[in-house]
């Protein structure tokens, strides 16, 4: 009895599964690019909702003493 096929000794072909569908791969690498860029722009205090909004600007309108300082 002589085998015809040419698999490794040891391994099975029936019990094969077949594997991740590449959709999923591809989703799941794509949230973890967005997981790392949304990590990095967090910690990185350079992006954030009140880098929107501009500074407020002491002027003299805005003191009470009509902006003299003692």
């Amino acid at each position: 009895m002589s085998q015809t096929q040419t698999e490794p000794k040891g391994v099975s072909t029936t019990n094969r599964s077949p594997g991740t569908p590449r959709w999923v791969k591809v989703f799941g690498i794509i949230a973890l690019v967005l997981i790392l860029l949304f990590a990095v722009l967090h910690f990185s205090g350079g992006h954030g909702p009140s880098s929107h909004i501009p500074p407020i600007e002491h002027s003299e309108q805005s003191m009470p003493d009509g902006g003299h300082t003692p």
